[in-house]
């Protein structure tokens, strides 16, 4: 099928992984069992998973996981509940998540393969377990720089999108928009179940303004369960700049050296600029950069592409033995 997406299918197998700290992560696997195993690393951070993310690896040639990150998704506690704390939350912790599936589902080495968030947690994980990872297709290319944040949050894709950035804004107080995070935190924090699902629903309302979102991602973001999961997580990475180091991201791309990794990018995202993509793609050895024109942050229109991504790494890691 080299055009469009997989037919949609079933998983075969599901379950809980328990890391500890109370967490209990739900995770599926669907195509075949003796497939080249593949990770989808969902975006957000909070989106959780969606079935429609089977769909663009061949159900034929890869064994596909699908896991949902802490707090959101299927998994438990679900950060829709203000008494859910997200201390354990964070990239880190996820990064090890991920590393325990593999030893629990006894994968030696798998595909990555992660759009926007999912892109930044997928290259935290490979820079820590590189021996683990066979290739990376990413998208929508992310890694929480201070620019980065200050242009979703500040100033930047404001200038693109003016009228729903005054939406977004007047949705605080007046003395309290020279942070909007934090203001939007302090809401979504709140025991008032009015208040926060209003603060949720004007982050998630931003969100997918600058996403370009489709009737159908804008009708799960107005959900208050899922808005206030994922704004109350995304938020809070904001906050603590993903836990990360200042760039570290791509500071530390050359770790990826021997791993094959293509970035796709919308020329014209609005959420993920491409100059991030292009100065992942010049600190990584080896890797492929496809920026397309006439694209945004959700690339809808190039299925194509990632369908003939995918394909391409089923041939060059079953060759190579998994």
């Amino acid at each position: 099928m080299p055009h469009g997406l997989y037919p949609p299918l079933e998983p075969y197998r599901t379950g809980w992984l328990e890391p500890g700290d109370g967490q209990r992560l739900w995770w599926e696997e669907c195509g075949n069992p003796e497939g080249v195993p593949l990770l989808v690393v969902h975006g957000g951070p909070g989106g959780g998973c969606v079935p429609s993310m089977r769909r663009a690896y061949d159900p034929a040639r890869y064994r596909i996981v699908l896991l949902d990150q802490r707090g959101c998704g299927r998994s438990e506690p679900h950060a829709s509940d203000p008494e859910v704390s997200l201390d354990t939350n964070t990239t880190w912790h996820l990064v090890d998540d991920i590393e325990r599936l593999r030893v629990e589902l006894g994968v030696e080495r798998w595909v990555l393969s992660g759009g926007s968030w999912g892109s930044a947690l997928a290259l935290a994980y490979a820079q820590r377990h590189p021996a683990r990872v066979a290739a990376m297709v990413l998208r929508g290319i992310f890694t929480l720089r201070r620019s980065e944040l200050d242009w979703a949050y500040r100033d930047g894709a404001s200038r693109m999108l003016p009228e729903r950035w005054d939406e977004f804004r007047r949705a605080v107080p007046a003395e309290e928009r020279d942070d909007l995070v934090a203001a939007y935190r302090r809401r979504l924090e709140s025991r008032d179940d009015d208040v926060r699902v209003a603060a949720a629903l004007s982050w998630t309302r931003w969100e997918t303004a600058a996403m370009h979102a489709t009737p159908e991602v804008e009708a799960l973001f107005a959900e208050p369960r899922f808005a206030v999961a994922f704004a109350r997580i995304e938020s809070h990475y904001v906050a603590h700049r993903g836990f990360l180091d200042e760039g570290q991201l791509i500071r530390d791309a050359g770790l990826l050296e021997g791993i094959p990794g293509v970035l796709l990018q919308g020329r014209h995202d609005v959420c993920t600029p491409p100059v991030t993509a292009w100065e992942l793609h010049q600190a990584w050895p080896g890797s492929e950069l496809h920026v397309v024109d006439d694209e945004g942050h959700a690339l809808s229109g190039s299925t194509a592409l990632l369908v003939a991504t995918t394909d391409r790494f089923a041939d060059l890691v079953g060759a190579a033995g998994g």
